[in-house]
């Protein structure tokens, strides 16, 4: 393998990192209905662990309500007691037909508190990308020992593998102050 592969092997890594950070943001509610924020809940549907998605219909009719009307009215009691022992914190209420979330507002102490947990999850997607740089340095510090590559192409390949990090670790920083942000804003 050379070393232009090798480096595209850890900057997919990387962008793997920060997808998996912008899927855990989406997860977090800011005031609004999200429906992305059901994407964690499965409920058994003939024998299958399913999305709530594949097994109804959901839509935001309104900014802080989410609407699931269930494919099967059978499923409405599955979908209710999966979001009630899921971390949502809401609790749900049904008319026999549709599933309705009703997000109520953010106290200021709750968004402050949505906002450490956006800069925990940032912090720890930074810690994956360290690691990433590091697994790559000793892989290029390998092949140079290995005499695979020269000392030159050892700086170089450290070099750019530096600028990645520096890249994604930015990118992360944005994704965090973008998220708060969205939080923090009534």
């Amino acid at each position: 393998m050379d070393m232009d592969e090798e480096l595209f092997s850890y900057e997919e890594k990387m962008e793997k990192s920060c997808d998996a950070l912008n899927e855990e943001y989406q997860g977090i509610r800011a005031g609004r209905a999200n429906p992305a924020i059901l994407n964690r809940l499965r409920v058994d549907y003939y024998g299958v662990s399913s999305t709530i998605q594949q097994v109804a219909n959901v839509s935001v009719p309104e900014p802080r309500v989410i609407q699931i009307q269930p494919w099967e009215k059978s499923l409405i009691k599955d979908i209710e007691k999966q979001i009630m022992i899921s971390d949502i914190g809401i609790t749900p209420s049904n008319d026999g037909r549709v599933i309705r979330l009703v997000f109520p507002e953010l106290t200021e102490e709750r968004r402050k508190d949505l906002a450490k947990d956006v800069k925990k999850k940032a912090e720890n997607a930074k810690v994956a990308i360290r690691n990433i740089r590091r697994d790559a340095n000793e892989a290029f510090k390998k092949m140079q020992k290995n005499s695979e590559i020269t000392e030159d192409e050892l700086k170089d390949s450290e070099e750019e593998v530096q600028k990645l990090t520096d890249k994604y670790i930015d990118k992360i920083d944005k994704m965090a102050e973008a998220k708060t942000k969205e939080i923090m804003t009534v």
